[in-house]
């Protein structure tokens, strides 16, 4: 079983759209995949109630003891946690039941200064398990050619995290398809989104230990 968990404990910086997308890639690259919304907002849960044939299983686990849940309620080998914004003790139960915390972060200084709490929780995290837990940004709702999405790598590393590679730019597919409960993967295969989803999947799966760089089980 490898955990993913997607958590910004500032809100506004796509943690559900990437959650839902990766959610959807994982299963489209033929790995059995559970979504967990642990947000008691239930984001996800209502974006997967807007698909009446829905792909994608949602389960709602929204109290601080997901690492004792999940092995209750699952035996899925890939989960993905849509984490709760503005909830430390749902933040840190995530954190423990997670094998890779997948942070996004808007490329604005106040999206960069507000990671800092979560980035501390995840680093004692790393230290506790010997770094065993593994983690990293991904660059979310970028605007293309605009000085701050080239700067901000340079300042989410300044953290003792790495910044993924692929990015996730603003971009009108992704609340769209939100409103339907499906996924830019199904409603624009061939679309620049779709291949930006694509591209963290890949990469992420690689990060995570589900596929390596010749072998990797991924979308195409």
């Amino acid at each position: 079983m490898t955990v993913i968990a997607v958590l910004n404990q500032k809100g506004g910086a796509g943690k559900t759209t990437i959650a839902t997308h990766l959610a959807r890639a994982s299963q489209l690259a033929g790995y059995e995949t559970l979504l967990v919304d642990s947000d008691p907002q239930g984001s996800a849960r209502d974006w997967a109630a807007a698909c009446e044939e829905q792909p994608v299983p949602v389960v709602g686990i929204d109290r601080p003891t997901i690492e004792r849940d999940l092995k209750r309620v699952t035996t899925h080998p890939v989960i993905i946690i849509d984490g709760a914004p503005q909830a430390a003790d749902l933040a840190v139960s995530a954190i423990k039941a997670a094998d890779v915390v997948l942070i996004p972060v808007q490329p604005s200084p106040y999206d960069i200064w507000a990671a800092e709490d979560l980035v501390k929780l995840v680093l004692q995290r790393i230290e506790i398990t010997d770094n065993k837990l593994k983690s990293a940004f991904v660059i979310s709702r970028a605007i293309t050619g605009t000085r701050i999405s080239r700067e901000v790598t340079g300042a989410l590393r300044d953290y003792g995290l790495p910044v993924l590679d692929a990015r996730i730019t603003q971009r009108i597919s992704y609340p769209n398809t939100a409103a339907t409960g499906t996924t830019v993967l199904d409603a624009e295969p061939d679309s620049v989104a779709a291949e930006e989803i694509k591209s963290l999947f890949r990469e992420l799966a690689v990060f995570a230990g589900l596929a390596d760089e010749t072998k990797a089980k991924v979308v195409e």
